[in-house]
């Protein structure tokens, strides 16, 4: 066996593992583990905050189903992580997280950025509720067995970021040890349903009229879109996918009929709603998606009748209840139910077919709300109008990413993608700023895409830092920030709910607003450009996209719009106060 210390352990696992990025900033609490990287085939990416290591990670997985590995040192270093960390888990996104810790002989004695005051090295427990599992290596020995079973939780089942804590001096220490082959301590294949309740299911939809599949962010994690394409042909259901699955059929599919929730589509909203079976698969169904649990407003279940599928048995009949309930994995399950329906119905047609002309009717007035946003010429522009131009210039291949707030609430519903894991947009944990970090990953998982971060001004200013992890390291992604001078979600917020004398002020200052040129220059990006005029905008895109290298675009857009730019079609329940 050969001898290695605890970083050239760690180097060498995440070689077997095929990990291509250890993404992190260097501190005195990971020294030691990172000595061993500079003989590792394993590359170091540097970004300028914790945080964005943790956001670049989840972008790389979404984009390519694959986890990658990020280190820290002790301390504010490694809290720094947490919110990327909660990110990723409530998506259920892969990675793994390895910090620093007090030496195993000084634990408790309060060294330099130990918290210790409810128990010795007490960082794990921060990260308890935001990760599937946070394991703490307190012998050298252990590391190859933790390592093991860290990707081994990240990986398996339903997926979610893995915490490792790793002493200074475990780092350090060496020992005579057998490092692990991955494949022979995970599983090799996927649960399937139980026959029973695959049969019941493929009955329910062979016999509906009205149905309906939704497919979740778990299709998109097990790669099933072309077993939910198959069976939506099949059954001509209409698809109406939550955002975590934006790509899972392409949006110019005729079956294709948007989203459903409080953003969702008016052809979405109205076919959920109206649906005597759905089917959903790795789906959570939550209060954005749901208009709330509104009945009637995007589901109303019963009395359709639901089949809910998931590889978590804890989301099966969380948010509503089930006709039928299987535990399994996407895309077997959706292949199981797939040749069942097909065993009982033959493939339905199109022609005379009510059905399928409502969902095209439906679909058409739909696209007609969109297309008088997207042909809206005005100066400042919409923020719907620079959408437009991104996805005239865009490859129908290429990436576009999201973070929190007014971009993400008009690029999801409108902005149409064709192929799967080219939407790269945060979900449940809502976090701003994520795709800053988020689309240098999805660059450097997929290299040959052209990979689009569309942010706001607010949303952008709070990881902007990372532009520079993008220049130093050359990565050619392309950023493109629509500036409405503040944090108008918000805003708007406060109008619709208490009025413009109640508005907590979220505008930023003209006079001492940044200057994102300037900024962009600081960065030293190599092509920078601001556009005010609509006409401007391709012509600048296609110059940005063509850019070797990171580039930035600030598109100046309206300040004030009703419902923050948004078509709203569902409801949203937020408190009120009460007189």
């Amino acid at each position: 066996m050969p001898r290695l210390n605890g970083g050239e352990i760690i180097a060498n696992y995440l070689e077997k593992e095929g990990v291509e990025y250890l993404v992190g900033i260097p501190g005195h609490g990971s020294t030691n583990l990172l000595d061993a990287f500079n003989d590792s085939e394993v590359e170091i990416i540097q970004p300028r905050h914790e945080q964005g290591a943790t956001h670049l990670a989840d972008g790389y997985a979404r984009a390519s189903g694959k986890p990658l590995a990020v280190f820290t040192s002790i301390g504010p270093g490694a809290t720094n992580t947490v919110t990327g960390a909660a990110t990723a888990y409530v998506d259920s996104i892969p990675m793994v997280i390895f910090t620093g810790a007090p030496q195993t002989h000084e634990y408790g004695q309060g060294i330099l950025q130990e918290i210790e005051r409810q128990k010795p090295g007490d960082f794990p427990s921060v990260m308890e509720p935001v990760t599937k599992k946070s394991f703490v290596v307190n012998d050298v020995e252990q590391l190859p067995r933790i390592l093991r079973r860290a990707f081994q939780c990240a990986l398996s089942g339903r997926p979610g970021p893995v915490h490792v804590d790793v002493p200074m001096d475990v780092q350090g220490a060496a020992a005579d040890v057998e490092l692990p082959e991955p494949t022979k301590h995970r599983p090799h294949s996927r649960p399937g349903g139980d026959p029973k309740t695959v049969s019941d299911a493929a009955d329910l939809l062979a016999e509906a009229d009205r149905p309906v599949i939704v497919p979740g962010g778990g299709t998109m994690i097990a790669e099933a879109w072309d077993e939910v394409q198959e069976l939506a042909e099949h059954l001509q259901a209409p698809v109406i996918p939550t955002f975590q699955s934006r790509g899972i059929i392409p949006e110019d599919h005729d079956l294709f009929v948007g989203y459903a929730g409080w953003i969702g589509s008016s052809a979405g909203n109205e076919l959920a709603s109206n649906a005597d079976v759905i089917l959903a698969v790795g789906c959570r169904f939550t209060d954005m998606h749901t208009s709330s649990f509104e009945e009637g407003v995007s589901f109303e279940i019963p009395p359709s009748k639901l089949v809910h599928v998931d590889i978590d048995p804890q989301e099966i009949g969380k948010n509503y209840p089930v006709e039928v309930g299987i535990q399994g994995d996407a895309k077997v399950v959706t292949r199981q139910i797939t040749e069942a329906v097909q065993d009982r119905v033959d493939p339905v047609s199109t022609e005379n077919n009510e059905y399928y002309d409502e969902i095209q009717e439906l679909w058409e007035d739909w696209q007609t709300q969109v297309d008088e946003r997207w042909e809206n010429d005005q100066v400042p522009m919409s923020i719907s109008r620079v959408a437009r131009a991104v996805r005239e210039v865009l490859p129908r291949d290429g990436s576009i990413v999201t973070s929190a707030g007014q971009p993400q609430e008009t690029i999801n519903p409108e902005f149409p993608v064709y192929e799967p894991r080219t939407n790269i947009s945060c979900g449940g944990f809502s976090t701003m700023g994520w795709g800053v970090s988020a689309a240098i990953g999805a660059k450097l998982a997929n290299p040959e895409r052209t990979v689009v971060d569309f942010e706001g001004d607010g949303s952008f200013l709070m990881c902007n830092q990372e532009v520079a992890c993008a220049v130093e390291h050359d990565i050619d992604v392309n950023y493109v920030v629509v500036n409405n001078s503040g944090w108008k979600s918000i805003r708007n917020l406060q109008v619709n709910k208490y009025g413009w004398d109640r508005v907590l002020d979220t505008e930023f200052d003209d006079e001492k607003m940044v200057d994102f040129m300037d900024m962009a220059n600081s960065f030293n990006v190599g092509f920078a450009e601001r556009v005010v005029k609509p006409e401007n905008l391709n012509g600048v895109l296609e110059e940005a996209f063509a850019h070797d290298g990171p580039s930035f675009v600030e598109a100046v857009v309206e300040p004030d719009n009703p419902d923050s730019g948004a078509i709203i079609t569902g409801k949203w329940d937020l408190a009120d106060l009460e007189e």
